[in-house]
């Protein structure tokens, strides 16, 4: 029976990738197919790797001085670590939220605004337009309409997180990378977090490192496990969390280690 969480066409698909800081390798021949439309969720303990591999997949690893990557990853079939590969371009198809809000000393409209206007758009209605409808997508447009000029820093941290949301959907990326997008939040606020997640799933293809094994659980479609730079397990997360193939798998759901 074929798997409904893999499509022909992955979105991004990573190939024998090995990771060098210096001489210490922090990826291991990492393979992975990231699907559309889906959340993938990378876990394991600290230190494994989770969020090396996911800068690798809008190369945000170049800018550490002595790093150094081998093997390959597509999106869309071309490789990213190509020499005709515009990483200003790759960076606003990937784009990607941090693990702390990091909302621009600005206020909420020209923080949504921003990417526009560095890419040269300028018209006020089409700025408006898009900054409304970015809002919405991150379920702020009704909180935030009548604060639009509103320093973004006042903001409750699950807004600012959101915000930096919709800043990255202003520009439209293909893939959102998030690293551990929910662990400076409360609860109550991881939840609505994970319901935008849900919610943006349906347009855009997802990758989330995360540490808590709940989260993981509850949104994303697929899982990877990862253990000193290696991927040692990888597949549907109900398969995942609930009959592991490999038994470091288990130890570290289990809670033996990590």
């Amino acid at each position: 029976m074929s798997n409904p969480f893999v499509s022909q066409t992955p979105r991004m698909t990573i190939r024998n990738l090995d990771l060098f800081y210096g001489t210490f390798q922090a990826l291991k021949q990492v393979n992975l197919l990231v699907q559309i439309n889906r959340i993938t969720a990378l876990i394991g303990p600290s230190g494994c790797g989770k969020s090396t591999l996911l800068r690798c997949l809008n190369r945000m690893n170049d800018l550490i001085p002595g790093v150094r990557v081998t093997g390959d990853v597509l999106l869309d079939s071309q490789s990213i670590y190509g020499s005709d590969m515009d990483v200003c371009r790759l960076r606003k198809r990937v784009g990607m939220v941090f693990q702390r809000p990091n909302p621009f000393p600005l206020s909420v409209r020209d923080n949504v605004a921003f990417g526009l206007r560095v890419a040269g758009i300028t018209r006020k209605n089409q700025l408006q337009e898009v900054v409304e409808r970015s809002l919405r997508a991150a379920w702020l447009w009704e909180q935030l309409k009548d604060r639009l000029d509103s320093p973004a820093l006042s903001l409750p941290m699950d807004q600012q997180q959101r915000l930096c949301v919709a800043r990255l959907l202003a520009v439209e990326p293909e893939v959102i990378l998030m690293d551990e997008p929910c662990s400076a939040l409360d609860p109550i606020s991881t939840g609505k977090i994970e319901d935008l997640m849900l919610e943006l799933r349906e347009q855009y293809t997802i990758v989330i490192v995360t540490h808590n094994m709940q989260q993981a659980a509850r949104i994303s479609d697929l899982s990877g496990c990862m253990l000193l730079g290696d991927m040692i397990e990888f597949g549907p997360t109900g398969n995942i969390f609930t009959n592991p193939a490999d038994k470091r798998t288990q130890d570290y759901i289990s809670g033996r280690y990590g």
